[in-house]
């Protein structure tokens, strides 16, 4: 049984165009997510990027990793990623236990992650894992003009919140047959808690990048 990494990468991008071959530190951004995965030979078996994109596909190959080419209807604006991982696991000739997903949007990951994530969703036998953060926002609604406080009270400190998590969107560990279900979240779900500056990088717009670039020239 094998483990794969699935790096998701299609063309469009309406608000920061050509996004994931955008040079980030000198790589294009891609990249940063396809040599995370060479890190980990002895847990990864292969490296597949799916992607409708000709020049994204020739930088993966360049990086020297496998690429399925995804056709047109699972690449919509409205597609979720699972059935691109689906897609993926259909193409290959073998069976497959886990799949990480490594979003290229994603591109900084704290060192030692993807091993450290690993063994958590091992040691738990999950169906899924998922890299959450701890949020210290005071969030409201707005209601009748009016701002109504959500998780927390007027005149509370922040430091006296509910713990809430937002999903970060570092790294996804899930089981194959999981995705064949179309899912990507199962009933046995292992939250991995990370709490690092990469955790707020989730690029969709300049301002985005702009961040990621200088958390990476800031070595943190």
């Amino acid at each position: 049984m094998r483990n794969i990494a699935i790096i998701p990468a299609r063309r469009g991008s309406k608000r920061l165009p050509n996004k994931n071959t955008m040079s980030l530190g000198g790589l294009p951004l891609i990249a940063h997510s396809i040599l995370e995965a060479k890190k980990h030979p002895a847990i990864l078996d292969d490296i597949y990027v799916s992607t409708d994109d000709a020049q994204i596909k020739a930088v993966a190959l360049s990086f020297g990793v496998k690429v399925i080419d995804r056709p047109a209807h699972l690449s919509g604006d409205a597609e979720p990623t699972v059935t691109a991982l689906k897609h993926v696991l259909e193409s290959i000739d073998f069976e497959v236990d886990s799949v990480f997903l490594l979003q290229p949007t994603n591109p900084l990951r704290p060192e030692n992650l993807l091993a450290d994530a690993f063994d958590l969703f091992q040691e738990n036998q999950s169906e899924s894992l998922m890299t959450v953060t701890r949020n210290h926002q005071k969030f409201g609604k707005l209601i009748d003009n009016q701002f109504v406080p959500f998780n927390y009270e007027i005149g509370q400190r922040s430091q006296d919140l509910e713990p809430l998590y937002f999903e970060n969107g570092l790294l996804y560990i899930i089981k194959a047959s999981l995705i064949m279900q179309e899912k990507i979240i199962g009933n046995k779900n292992f939250p991995m808690i990370v709490n690092h500056p990469f955790a707020h990088v989730d690029i969709d717009t300049q301002e985005d990048f702009d961040y990621a670039a200088y958390l990476l020239n800031h070595k943190l």
